[in-house]
């Protein structure tokens, strides 16, 4: 599956609005067709750049195999207005936590997931749960990565 965005190339630099030093809204993502066994996506956007540990910025899942896209600004929210859910980021939210780091530039990865079944999980799971649920039902992955540093 090919993972694009209209607000920034795959290794481009990702631009402000979409972070903590602009409005902090999500971008729109799409993608290609998924495999035609999937029966729900999976997306899971981190910094592995953070210090101490890989930051987690979003988590959705049990995303419809038909959904092609998620659009810019996805509310704040358990559930998505097409279908799936939000889990919890790093932020302790509900939602995508923008480009955020104490220095340097990082690198945030937006990997996106088709899987062969629904996950039995509950609205506000985290990074870690989704990953122990999606253990061996990932048929497919697609994957975008940018590039943010702040200027103070």
């Amino acid at each position: 599956m090919k993972l694009t965005s209209t607000a920034f190339d795959n290794n481009g630099i990702i631009p402000p609005q979409f972070t903590c030093d602009g409005k902090d809204i999500s971008p729109s993502l799409s993608w290609s067709e998924p495999p035609a066994d999937t029966k729900s996506l999976a997306l899971i956007c981190d910094d592995p750049d953070a210090p101490g540990k890989t930051w987690v910025h979003w988590v959705v899942y049990n995303l419809p195999p038909s959904t092609r896209c998620l659009p810019e600004a996805v509310p704040e929210g358990s559930k998505i207005s097409d279908g799936g859910l939000q889990g919890i980021n790093d932020f302790k939210k509900l939602s995508y936590g923008g480009p955020c780091p104490p220095g340097g530039t990082h690198r945030y990865f937006f990997k996106l997931y088709a899987l062969d079944r629904m996950l039995d999980l509950q609205p506000g799971a985290t990074k870690a749960e989704l990953e122990v649920a999606m253990k061996d039902h990932i048929i497919e992955r697609g994957e975008l990565m940018g590039y943010y540093s702040r200027n103070r």
